[in-house]
């Protein structure tokens, strides 16, 4: 039995530690906040209540398996998923709105052609299924085997582009090349590269590998927890607090320096000055934090280029319209603005009241430019009509408020890892420069978003209990 001191109590660290704890080892997670979940929040006002990160989950399979491995109550047992349908409704720029349902690639389609005309419907499932190509030979090695030595060849698009397009002269293509030429415009193109900024990424500069992304939602489904995604967060720890982690927060789980001894990691230094011993150290947290150094001609660590949210949380008076969409996507010359309505009881005071959710991606802080509360609403009633007349309040949560709740450094959101742009989207190995020492969560690969940070605890735990020749599950 080793001991094995987690820094952080975010999706990716708590995976890790019921993984770890299953296996036999003693499992401690300090965390410097006062809960668990890191960006995975929840902001409760007069009887609403509303998600402080992701408010979808992609690829349940993740957890599904996470439950599975460590007890035996499945996810549906702890926590109740739902499928959003339709999935997503895109408002374009010119006002027309384009509703596409989940999961079903010939609906997806029809709507299509109705919406662009003939053929676009074909042109949009040609792009996804080239998209189906680049997840089906980047998918083992870029999120269900620890990284390579070689990650080097991950930093090659494995999107293949069309024929006689002309977006191979001189390099691979971006995103946005991929949407201009193979879906055109008329605002086909938007659909695509809109779902992708709302990760973060931004098409000009992603490869064309990043239409992995649509084609995972539209593939795999979108889902919603019951009560909200923090409902999932406290589905995790209460499995951690069944495999016996233990959890020490707020100033006494306040990390701030991982010990060395004898060559390896052996346990951290506290805020306080007090040492704890462990034989194997796993950071859980944004590892810029505590200067934690990738393993030697590794990916360097993540920060420059990724960005932040700014988020707002609408009260409003009325009921939830029955046909409301759950997710909608406000294009506009400026931000693109994410609007979550969801039908819980759960997040609001009693059926005569609405939680809205409008967040738009950002810089992180310091820099300048993040849209305001007025900019927001603006576009956001473009989703929600009537919706300043039905405003009760809103309270704003900045890059600098999710820098305080995550210590992600600036209040960075790391986006999920893509091949291609040579290796520029990837993330530092699980594995760093100092042994016994590993990376968990979003900053580590494969990188941010609930899905690819719960698939570090797999891969972390992995490496710990098989070590450096675990290559991942069969």
């Amino acid at each position: 039995m080793a001991r094995i001191a987690v820094i952080g109590a975010g999706m990716g660290a708590m995976a890790t530690a019921a993984r770890l704890a299953v296996a036999g080892h003693r499992v401690t997670v300090y965390e410097r906040g006062t809960t668990y979940g890191g960006a995975v929040g929840r902001f409760e006002r007069d009887g609403f209540a509303f998600d402080t990160g992701p408010g979808l989950l992609h690829l349940p399979a993740v957890y599904r398996d996470l439950f599975v491995k460590t007890g035996k109550r499945p996810l549906e047992d702890c926590a109740e998923l739902v499928q959003v349908d339709p999935a997503v409704r895109h408002v374009l720029a010119d006002g027309r709105e384009v509703t596409l349902p989940n999961a079903s690639r010939g609906a997806a389609a029809a709507v299509l052609d109705q919406a662009f005309g003939p053929g676009a419907g074909e042109r949009w499932s040609a792009v996804l299924g080239r998209a189906r190509d680049a997840w089906d030979a980047t998918r083992r090695p870029l999120l269900e085997e620890p990284l390579r030595p070689d990650w080097q060849v991950l930093g090659r698009d494995p999107y293949p582009a069309v024929r006689g397009s002309g977006l191979l002269r001189r390099r691979p293509p971006t995103l946005a090349e991929v949407a201009g030429r193979e879906l055109g415009g008329d605002g086909l193109g938007e659909l695509l590269t809109g779902r992708v900024r709302a990760y973060g990424v931004d098409p000009a500069t992603a490869p064309a590998a990043a239409a992995v992304l649509p084609y995972m939602e539209q593939t795999f489904g979108s889902w919603y927890v019951r009560g909200g995604l923090r409902a999932l967060a406290t589905a995790v720890y209460e499995r951690c607090l069944e495999r016996k982690v233990a959890f020490v927060f707020g100033a006494e789980g306040d990390v701030r320096e991982v010990l060395a001894r004898g060559g390896r990691a052996a346990g951290l230094r506290l805020a306080d000055g007090t040492e704890a011993e462990a034989d194997f150290v796993v950071c859980g947290v944004d590892p810029r934090q505590l200067g934690v150094e990738s393993a030697p001609g590794g990916v360097p660590a993540r920060g420059a280029g990724t960005a932040s949210r700014v988020t707002l949380f609408l009260a409003l008076r009325g009921a939830r319209p029955a046909d409301a969409v759950h997710r909608t996507l406000v294009h506009s010359p400026g931000p693109l603005v994410t609007v979550l309505r969801p039908d819980d009881p759960a997040t609001r005071p009693d059926a005569d009241h609405e939680a809205v959710t409008v967040s738009a991606v950002c810089a992180p802080v310091p820099a300048a430019g993040a849209p305001g509360a007025g900019e927001l609403l603006v576009l956001a009633e473009r989703a929600v009509p009537g919706l300043r007349e039905r405003l009760l309040w809103h309270e704003v949560r900045t890059p600098a408020d999710v820098e305080a709740a995550t210590g992600a450094l600036g209040g960075s959101v790391p986006p999920p890892a893509l091949a291609g742009a040579g290796g520029r989207g990837l993330y530092p190995a699980n594995s760093t420069a100092l042994p016994g020492l590993y990376l968990a969560g979003g900053w580590a690969h494969p990188g941010g978003g609930l899905a690819h940070a719960g698939m570090t605890g797999a891969l972390v735990s992995g490496l710990i209990v098989e070590g450096a020749e675990f290559r991942g599950s069969q």
